[in-house]
């Protein structure tokens, strides 16, 4: 396959090692072409290279955006990924913006659809950001009109009310549907309480604290509603999201579980909780992956939020939030086990002591393998700092312990099974000790593993010594 006259590989190689800005430049002008509507030969193809030749290298990509991307602009501080059957409140999964978006296009306001993004089109390609503004809020209007509506007809006709959930597709689509008419409905309000927020907070205590709770009571004194969505614009600019409760325990001058909820800020607790709830959904899909750098980076994540919840709340009483928490704090614990109590087994099965004639002739252990086990050893010990506050202690110390003692033991006959090894099997038996060296080093401490390996390499020493080599 080629494209414009050039075989594909060397059209990539040619890409690649264009200067950063050259791709960037090429990628803005085929993409107005092709909204323009012009023929470029291979186009598809070559945009589709170019923004490869981008992602490898690590330069985010520039996009000019297209008519859907402009209108959800609003909704943009209120995506979440994963899961979009697991909704917290005033979240709208990514995942839903597609089949909203072939529901207004298709069902909701088919005509006027077909202009906004032909209109829209031509403002992109001439680089016209006016009328684009314009453009978009205009339809924008017209698609909070139509969707009051619908609304309305569907509140008491149950028949119209599953015909068009089943024409929005999404897991929560009434949900989906009064969060987006919300959303842009209030544009302009949570426009003005970004632009009135810091840009980064590190520790949401004292001057922040109270910036932000002004802001938001501006609010919840004339729209009460607005405030769930005014607290995620909140937690979108700390660098510890969980932070957002303190907003709550300072509304309700208590840390009071039941005096909490009766304020407008009890939705910083709701949202949190969810937040929590969706990142233990991305931990059991990266516990599918393999992703171990992901799965160690949120657990921490949900550890410090989980006891953030603990510390900072009087969650001792029966509340609803006290049991959210509980069932969470199980689920982690349910997701982790299979994975913390596979950790020794596996670490046995690659190291184990092994007949000559069980071994290969210059056979080495899988170094996938051994680089999947290491990851799963680094894990577990990231396990053991966040152990007790995920109701995960016991299992996490018995599995660790159980490891630390087979390597401790289990050295010493790798070492001697290296130095009487024969030349067919040596390289074998060199392979294991090097993968007990890298599960040492997570286990012990480079220290320990740099030991073993002067041992090994006084084994193989001794063992070309005596004759075998």
């Amino acid at each position: 396959m080629a494209a414009l006259g050039l075989p594909v590989e060397r059209l990539r190689q040619y890409l690649r090692e264009l200067p950063q800005e050259a791709r960037a430049l090429l990628i803005t002008e085929l993409e107005r072409t092709l909204l323009r509507g012009e023929d470029v030969p291979g186009g598809d193809l070559l945009l589709q290279e170019v923004r490869s030749a981008v992602r490898q290298s690590g330069q985010p990509a520039p996009r000019i955006g297209d008519p859907a991307r402009l209108f959800f602009t609003p909704v943009e501080p209120f995506l979440v990924d994963g899961d979009a059957a697991l909704k917290p409140q005033g979240r709208i999964a990514r995942a839903s913006l597609k089949p909203l978006w072939s529901w207004i296009c298709r069902d909701l306001l088919p005509v006027e659809s077909e202009s906004y993004c032909s209109e829209v089109s031509r403002a992109l390609a001439a680089n016209d950001l006016v009328t684009n503004g314009l453009l978009t809020q205009g339809f924008q209007d017209e698609v909070i009109r139509a969707i009051r509506s619908q609304l309305d007809a569907v509140q008491n006709d149950d028949k119209a009310r599953r015909r068009m959930i089943g024409q929005v597709g999404t897991p929560k689509a009434l949900d989906d549907v009064r969060d987006l008419l919300t959303i842009l409905a209030a544009r302009d309000v949570l426009a003005m309480i970004q632009s009135r927020l810091p840009g980064h907070v590190r520790n949401f205590a004292a001057g922040p604290l109270d910036h932000a709770k002004i802001i938001l009571d501006s609010v919840a004194a004339g729209q009460r509603d607005l405030v769930p969505y005014g607290l995620i614009l909140v937690m979108g600019r700390l660098s510890a999201p969980w932070q957002v409760i303190r907003l709550a325990v300072k509304a309700a001058e208590s840390d009071d579980a039941a005096r909490i909820a009766a304020t407008p800020y009890a939705a910083a607790v709701t949202i949190t909780l969810g937040d929590i709830e969706l990142m233990v959904g991305e931990l059991k899909a990266d516990l599918k992956r393999g992703a171990a750098v992901a799965m160690t980076s949120l657990l921490k994540c949900i550890h410090d939020a989980a006891r953030g919840l603990r510390t900072e709340l009087d969650l001792s009483g029966d509340s609803a939030w006290a049991r959210q928490l509980a069932a969470i704090r199980a689920e982690i614990g349910s997701a982790l086990k299979a994975e913390i109590e596979s950790m020794p087994g596996r670490v046995r099965r690659l190291l184990r002591p092994r007949p000559p004639n069980e071994i290969a002739r210059n056979a080495g252990l899988d170094d996938d393998e051994v680089a999947e086990t290491e990851a799963l050893i680094e894990f577990v010990g990231a396990c053991r700092n966040y152990a007790s506050e995920l109701a995960i202690n016991e299992m996490t110390l018995r599995t660790y312990h159980e490891v630390q003692e087979y390597l401790d033991t289990g050295t010493s006959a790798l070492l001697d099974a290296l130095r009487h090894a024969g030349p067919a099997e040596r390289s074998f038996r060199q392979s294991q000790v090097d993968a007990a060296v890298r599960f040492c080093a997570k286990v012990f401490g480079r220290e320990y593993a740099s030991l073993l390996t002067k041992a090994a390499e006084v084994a193989v020493h001794s063992a070309k010594v005596a004759g075998k080599a």
